[in-house]
């Protein structure tokens, strides 16, 4: 969340930007409700000193008094509501490096990596359905569409995975956390993610809560209301969660098979930091999903988005995309982001410096491992002629097979 009056000093600058991201927000709306707000908070405040300062005598008055501010305080309190509404709508400006554009086709591809070694081939959904790993059938049978079974080897190459990534980010000194996957919803809001009409949450219908989309919306909550000491800065987290979306709006290819699904497994990212130090933050976050990808020996891409690509709370963003040869398409693996203060200021999360100023943090995120895309990727990369599916050299200490083939029984 912007302070309000960095809005008011900066009014078409915000403007810009939250245009430019492809938001809509009535600025003058909210202007002028910070304004009845700010009215109504002096005359309050005015009311209670009075009130304090009241003798014993002075009964007749203390009840006017106390009239008054029954009137006043369900005004304030609906005025309130209506300003943090709008004020959750202003999204988190760009830095002023990032491209203004308005969707995928406008991102900057900045780097290709590895050579492609097999340009086409097939799909994960048919090696997947041959080796006897991928159920989608059973899945939609359970759940729904859009719900797959992993099974046999895949169930092992997920635990893989998982226990790769986090052996790469605690040596780092990234703390591991298994966070909750249920968020109450007005928590959830205050990470910037489940704002109405662009929420793509699954939402328990006799409980005011909401599963997650990623670990990161949880262990932000974590740190909800915390003062952190600067010396304990940068704060990072590996955190391992079930994460669950509706996808709205996915269609064709992306629908079959576990590409886009309802439900997913991934390791992410977060780290907290000072302002002056995010930048670099952001790099080491890259530099670690890099390392990732060239250790699992896959061809990716390093996309920069646009403007119109990065999401309310991101000021910058960077995508990994891995070479797919069932789709013959570099696809998204990974994303990490800079919120800069935004989230921070949303949650009240500061942090005090050794002079005892109380700052807000920056906060960065990014993905370790997105287990269903990754399983993706060294399916489609790693298949053979004979139908077998080799397994990357760095996973093999951890499933303890070297080749995917299908169950004898």
């Amino acid at each position: 969340m912007l302070d309000i009056k960095f809005i008011r000093d900066n009014l078409e600058t915000v403007k810009k930007a939250t245009t430019d991201k492809g938001y809509e927000v009535d600025f003058e709306k909210l202007l002028k409700i910070d304004d009845e707000r700010k009215r109504l908070l002096v005359e309050t405040e005015e009311s209670r000193a009075q009130k304090n300062q009241l003798k014993k005598e002075d009964a007749e008055k203390g009840r006017e008094i106390k009239e008054t501010l029954k009137k006043l305080d369900p005004k304030l309190a609906e005025i309130e509501k209506e300003f943090m509404e709008l004020m959750y709508k202003v999204p988190n400006p760009a830095l002023k490096d990032v491209k203004v554009g308005k969707d995928e086709k406008d991102n900057e591809i900045i780097k290709k990596e590895g050579k492609i070694e097999l340009k086409k081939g097939r799909d994960h959904l048919e090696i997947g359905k041959a080796l006897d790993l991928i159920d989608v059938e059973a899945g939609a049978k359970a759940s729904g569409s859009r719900f797959a079974y992993l099974k046999n080897q895949a169930a092992q190459l997920e635990l893989a995975l998982i226990n790769f990534a986090m052996e790469i980010l605690v040596k780092e000194g990234f703390a591991p956390i298994i966070p909750p996957q249920m968020l109450k919803t007005p928590v959830a809001r205050a990470t910037g993610y489940y704002e109405s009409g662009e929420d793509d949450s699954f939402h328990l219908k006799d409980e005011d809560l909401v599963m997650i989309g990623t670990s990161e919306h949880s262990i932000l909550a974590y740190h909800k209301e915390t003062i952190f000491r600067e010396k304990d800065l940068p704060k990072r987290y590996a955190g391992f969660s079930t994460c669950f979306r509706r996808e709205a709006g996915s269609y064709g290819k992306d629908v079959k098979g576990i590409l886009r699904v309802h439900q997913f497994d991934k390791v992410e990212m977060v780290s907290f930091v000072k302002p002056e130090e995010s930048e670099k933050e952001l790099q080491y976050l890259l530099s670690l999903e890099k390392e990732i990808v060239q250790a699992l020996k896959l061809p990716y891409q390093v996309v920069k988005m646009c403007t119109g690509d990065l999401g309310r709370p991101a000021a910058t963003k960077y995508d990994l995309e891995t070479w797919m040869p069932g789709q013959e398409k570099y696809r998204e693996t990974h994303s990490v982001s800079n919120c800069t203060d935004f989230q921070a200021r949303r949650l009240n999360i500061k942090y005090a410096t050794a002079e005892g100023v109380k700052k807000y943090p920056h906060i960065l995120n990014g993905t370790a491992v997105a287990i269903g895309r990754m399983i993706i990727a060294i399916l489609e990369n790693y298949q053979q002629k004979d139908g077998t599916v080799l397994v990357p050299a760095v996973l093999q200490k951890y499933c303890g097979f070297k080749k995917i083939e299908k169950p004898k029984s």
